[in-house]
């Protein structure tokens, strides 16, 4: 299945909608398919990094926006038979759009700021903190609305630092500096002399630029120069690690932001162009970052004295952490990609706030009488047990979850030797005799195969649990025979292969 991609990165543009568009690329291509993206601008090394990805890039000679622009794209994505169009960047207008949505053609129309006159595409995907549905009163009965953080697309790199805990030292002294990926207006330089202002010691600073950035022989003096250690960074691709180690950033209002809160990243924010503008406002107003306002505006005095505030606050830091983690939970891409595969049902991976639901479904009587050991669990035991699954290398557990992100069930895979798995699944009682056990073994077990070298899946099932039988066999499972457990109960074991 492939997913056709229209978006432009350059110096004026930025690389914004370009990293977001591959972030939901990669979530596509571990899920279901292959990803074209189709550029009028040149962009040499994000064409580069784009290929390392195995994505393909198609370039176009039209005016971008333009008629054109949009009957071309429609003739390739009709001859590469692509179930969806993706469209981001702010010269695409209503036009576009309806010229994509006359070929018959599946749209999803990444958007900031409501700015088309009205929107055709099927799906309309607005990440920022401040979309709310009067942004889109104009549009289609059909257009579907995806709004708010909940749905911030994060790139593969971003995916294993879910349920990351960052420490918060009293004093910061590790910052990153990261404030787009063209920068035209060579901001970086001005963050780089403020920082030379901070009255703190041993400071350190890494600063990343993008491939974009024309200023990089200016920057690599003023590194040089600095009375404390800076190292300059280009086109990285190990974001989250620089995130990681620092203890703050200084960075711009766009898309950087919501990597920042994921990694719990506190944060300055300047505002280098009008879009970023409400980003910035909305999250300094609810304190998840120190706005510092318009870049121009911005005294090297009142830059470093914010700065310098930020680093002895270790209060301040830690609310800001806690309010992004809040903000962003690395389960957009996800979430988006749910909706353009029309599943109803996801997986994500189980974490410690679960323990809760989990022993609350563990405990259920109907859930005890299936079980092999029917005892009550206490939740000490519970507690203990969950922790060394976590932590187990050989155990893939997941939580279903609805398009609303309520739980419906967990499903728990146990890695043996000899490239078998053995799974157990529990449904919640509210959503029992559903057909959602079958829905979930089916997606999980494919799931299984394409992250675990496990060859086959093997479900011991007690004689008298029907339920579970039908679901395990509606899902592609085999009966082979019976097997004696622990305790002597027999159970009916079935099998999927790969």
């Amino acid at each position: 299945m492939n997913l056709l991609i229209r978006t432009d990165a350059n110096t004026q543009i930025g690389t914004g909608h370009l990293m977001r568009c591959m972030a939901l690329s990669q979530f596509w291509q571990d899920a279901c398919g292959s990803a074209i993206f189709v550029m009028a601008t040149e962009a040499p090394m994000l064409e580069k990094r784009l290929k390392s990805e195995q994505i393909q890039v198609v370039r176009l000679s039209v005016k971008k926006g333009s008629p054109e622009d949009a009957k071309e794209t429609a003739n390739l994505a009709q001859r590469l038979n692509a179930s969806w169009v993706v469209v981001d960047g702010y010269h695409f207008d209503a036009q576009y759009q309806q010229i994509i949505k006359d070929r018959g053609l599946n749209l999803l129309f990444i958007d900031d700021c409501g700015q088309a006159d009205r929107y055709h595409a099927d799906i309309v995907l607005n990440q920022n903190i401040y979309a709310h549905e009067g942004l889109y009163a104009n549009r289609e009965p059909y257009t579907q609305l995806l709004l708010g953080t909940r749905y911030t697309l994060l790139r593969r790199e971003f995916w294993p630092w879910q349920g990351w805990q960052r420490e918060s030292p009293m004093v910061a002294r590790k910052i990153l500096v990261t404030l787009g990926g063209a920068d035209a207006d060579n901001v970086t330089l001005k963050a780089i002399q403020a920082l030379q202002r901070v009255e703190v010691e041993e400071l350190q600073a890494e600063i990343v630029v993008g491939a974009s950035n024309p200023h990089q022989e200016q920057l690599q003096w003023a590194c040089q120069n600095s009375r404390f250690p800076i190292c300059l960074k280009q086109n990285v691709a190990n974001m989250p690690e620089l995130m990681a180690r620092a203890d703050l950033a200084i960075a711009a209002g766009g898309s950087t932001t919501w990597e920042l809160a994921f990694m719990g990243l506190p944060s300055l924010v300047l505002i280098l162009a009008d879009n970023q503008r409400s980003i910035a406002e909305k999250l300094g107003a609810m304190g998840a970052v120190v706005n510092l306002g318009w870049h121009e505006d911005v005294s090297l005095g009142k830059m470093a004295r914010e700065i310098g505030q930020l680093l002895i606050s270790s209060e301040s830091r830690l609310e800001m952490a806690s309010l992004g983690r809040q903000l962003v939970d690395g389960e957009g891409g996800a979430r988006v990609s749910m909706h353009l595969e029309g599943k109803l049902l996801r997986l994500r991976s189980v974490r410690n706030e679960d323990c809760g639901l989990l022993w609350k479904w563990a405990n259920e009587p109907d859930v005890r009488a299936a079980s092999f050991s029917s005892e009550p669990i206490s939740w000490e035991t519970h507690v203990q047990w969950l922790g060394s699954k976590l932590r187990d290398p050989n155990c893939i557990f997941y939580i279903a979850v609805n398009r609303e992100d309520v739980p419906i069930g967990q499903i728990r895979y146990d890695l043996e030797r000899n490239r078998e798995a053995v799974v157990s699944i529990c449904i919640g009682s509210k959503f029992r005799n559903r057909g959602y056990g079958s829905q979930i073994i089916a997606i999980a077990c494919q799931k299984l195969f394409n992250v675990a070298k496990s060859e086959r899946i093997s479900a011991y099932i007690k004689p008298g649990n029907q339920a579970s039988r039908r679901a395990f066999v509606k899902a592609g499972f085999q009966e082979v025979g019976t097997r004696l457990m622990r305790g002597g109960i027999e159970a009916i074991h079935l099998v999927k292969v790969r």
